[in-house]
């Protein structure tokens, strides 16, 4: 029974296509992100450059993700993914061009990995804002985006471990050029997707006043707000570790590419887990709770991984970690969804992707310049800590934030996916 309600958003047909082709690109995507973290670390031996290249992709999310809202909002959201997915695939050709020729240079990923940021500032709320329309039964949301997070992490569990294979025997050119050929599955789904047209948008206002009306609204809203905060913290504290894990499979544990393709892959085997389960809930109730066990795991993931000097039991805290990281970022996204209203969804999910990813590369660009003074094992050590701070200061605001979110469930219309009931 659990199974099945995993699996019911596959019975739209529009999300069966989104599934089946994102998957294979973010197969490529992981194996871009493992090969340039290693080539980077190659190149120049310096995890303050490490740091470098993953601010440069991921910073352009956070300067600009309300902007890239609005316009969201205001465009045809579909025919803008379509646009993102060809842009994309020709910042992963690009790379495959100065790799295959041997002329790549640092100044190369840093750059290539601006231009990807700049489009994800725009793809990544798209494709959460377009979720809902993918599925064409409200009441399926929840477990889209359950699936979502599954598709994601799967493919983080077999990207990077392939990548550091393909890395090991053929070199970086080749993960790039998959990636940018594994563009062309997403396209050929969207392109065969029959999607209903979206309610009629209020007249256009200029941009920044309706810039500032999204902001508000996330703002004045207290579970919102809670959530947004909450994201950005773990994610400029939490996530950014990854930016170090070339560091560890080096230095630490002595290896090459391929064991950084197993402590990239060793965390995603958790988030997996992780995201299962939340597809098999069929109510809200309790997500709160969820996602202050998920940052406490994440935080005691991180602690014991920074301890451990066995790749094995390594891995295993990593696991940790994937589990933590999933459950608290796919239940804040539902509750996201379920709470924000339709028209204001663009930018509000660009607040969130702003939160997510447009945070991370400030953490990794600091953890990086930290790692270089106090080694990368205390750093991570010291991510685990602050992670596990806010997973109890987020618990200690819960019974405040259910009971204004009460009002906010009231006035939705139509009802949310999952059934509400009180906590």
């Amino acid at each position: 029974m659990r199974l099945a309600r995993l699996l019911t958003p596959f019975s739209s047909r529009n999300y069966r296509l989104y599934f089946g082709g994102q998957i294979i690109s973010l197969i490529g995507t992981w194996m871009t992100q493992t090969a340039s973290l290693w080539l980077a670390y190659k190149l120049t031996g310096s995890p303050l450059l490490l740091g470098v290249v993953g601010f440069a992709s991921q910073v352009p999310s956070f300067l600009l993700g309300p902007i890239a809202g609005v316009w969201i909002d205001r465009l045809d959201r579909y025919k803008l993914l379509i646009v993102t997915q060809i842009l994309s695939m020709l910042q992963s050709l690009a790379l495959a061009w100065f790799a295959l020729r041997g002329t790549i240079n640092i100044e190369h990923l840093i750059l290539l990995s601006l231009a990807q940021g700049l489009i994800n500032a725009f793809d990544m709320p798209t494709r959460q804002s377009l979720v809902i329309q993918f599925v064409e039964k409200k009441e399926h949301l929840g477990g889209a985006i359950a699936l979502n997070s599954s598709m994601f992490n799967l493919a983080r569990l077999v990207g990077p471990a392939l990548g550091g294979l393909v890395v090991a025997r053929f070199g970086a050119g080749f993960c790039y050029l998959f990636d940018g050929l594994s563009y062309l599955a997403v396209l050929a789904a969207l392109l065969q997707m029959h999607l209903t047209a979206r309610p009629p948008l209020p007249p256009r206002r200029h941009p920044w006043v309706e810039l500032r009306e999204g902001v508000s609204y996330a703002l004045n809203n207290a579970p919102i707000r809670a959530l947004l905060t909450n994201t950005a913290f773990v994610s400029f504290f939490g996530f950014a570790f990854a930016t170090l894990m070339p560091v560890f499979a080096r230095d630490i544990y002595q290896g090459d590419a391929r064991v950084l393709g197993l402590l990239m892959s060793a965390s995603a085997v958790g988030a997996v887990g992780g995201a299962l389960y939340l597809g098999t809930r069929s109510t809200v109730k309790g997500l709160g709770n969820v996602i202050t066990l998920g940052g406490a795991s994440m935080g005691t993931g991180l602690l014991l991984f920074s301890l451990a000097r066995w790749l094995p039991l390594a891995m295993g805290f990593l696991v940790l970690v994937g589990i933590g990281g999933v459950l608290l970022m796919a239940s804040s996204n539902t509750l996201l969804q379920t709470l924000v209203e339709d028209d204001k969804r663009g930018r509000v999910m660009s607040l969130w992707t702003m939160g997510f990813t447009g945070t991370a590369p400030l953490g990794s660009l600091i953890l990086g310049a930290l790692a270089s003074r106090i080694g990368a094992p205390h750093t991570v050590l010291i991510s685990g800590l602050l992670c596990l701070g806010a997973a109890l200061a987020f618990w200690l605001r819960l019974p405040r934030l259910r009971a204004a979110a009460a009002p906010l469930i009231a006035k939705l219309t139509p009802p949310p996916p999952f059934t509400v009931e009180p906590d």
